[in-house]
């Protein structure tokens, strides 16, 4: 089988914690892939994302490492047995880019979520209008098809918090987010009364940042943390002029939760927040 061109955000982690262990033990990539009946190019590729690897070749690596870690080693078992599964993103590939299905694929797996939104509001959370207005100001222009296949996409989204047991949901959205009008002013009442909607689900907690607050001005880029079954594998995914970047080092995972706790605090209650949220819809 031919190395995959393009791996997933999650096959790439997965190469990517195998690594890891492999690096903990001691082992050097070329001993490995001798141990493991192949060579370094064979580890190279997995550890990159680009060969697949069963669940029980994960469990005889991790035993070949020495990770005495049961949970992380099934949850390992589990991501490389993704692939036996399609989800609803995969009829977007080839229409969409990769990115659009990964941060879908993100939040599909998490345990729970966790988001700062300084000038949008969440993806998830958008309506029709307001993700079209989104999308329609992409320069250049999107043709018609990819732009209805964007929008299309996002809506979908949703249907990971309308399942039977959804992820609980924490947004911290700055008071610019819900300011900050796309398209008209019925589309961006609508959107706001939504959103009003939303805070009400039992697993939404919705915060809101006023502009009052002097205690956090970090309102540089769109944050998202997805939770893992086990805190090794948890995943942040910032957003950027060019495209979505995804860190998992301990360091950036340390960063970032520290980040979100401080703008929780600087964050009114959520029934304060759903009460300031129907106040700036009343003056549209």
């Amino acid at each position: 089988m031919p190395p995959r061109s393009n791996p997933t955000a999650r096959q790439v982690r997965l190469g990517s914690e195998l690594r890891k262990l492999r690096e903990a033990s001691g082992m050097l990539a070329k001993e490995a892939g001798t141990l493991l009946g192949g060579g370094s190019a064979q580890i190279s590729h997995i550890e990159a994302g680009r060969w697949g690897v069963s669940p029980d070749r994960v469990r005889h690596m991790a035993k070949l490492y020495s990770c005495g870690d049961a949970a992380l080693v099934q949850a390992l078992s589990a991501m490389a047995d993704d692939h036996r599964s399609k989800h609803w993103w995969h009829a977007y590939r080839g229409i969409l880019a990769p990115g659009f299905l990964d941060i879908s694929e993100l939040e599909h797996h998490a345990t729970y979520i966790k988001c700062l939104q300084p000038v949008t509001l969440p993806g998830i959370f958008q309506t029709e209008e307001y993700a079209r207005a989104l999308f329609s100001s992409v320069i250049p222009k999107l043709p018609d098809e990819e732009l209805d296949a964007r929008v299309e996409h996002r809506l979908r989204r949703r249907a990971i918090l309308e399942q039977k047991s959804p992820p609980p949901f924490e947004a911290i959205i700055h008071e610019a987010a819900l300011r900050m009008r796309a398209g008209s002013r019925k589309a961006a009442r609508e959107q706001l009364d939504y959103l009003t909607e939303v805070a009400g689900w039992p697993c939404v907690t919705l915060r809101v940042i006023p502009f009052a607050q002097e205690d956090f001005i970090e309102v540089t880029q769109t944050v998202l943390y997805a939770g893992a079954v086990v805190p090794q594998l948890d995943t942040v995914q910032c957003d950027t002029p060019f495209g979505g970047r995804y860190l998992d080092a301990a360091a950036d995972i340390d960063r970032y939760r520290a980040l979100l706790d401080v703008a929780r605090r600087a964050s009114l209650s959520p029934e304060e927040s759903q009460g300031f949220i129907h106040r700036i819809a009343q003056e549209l």
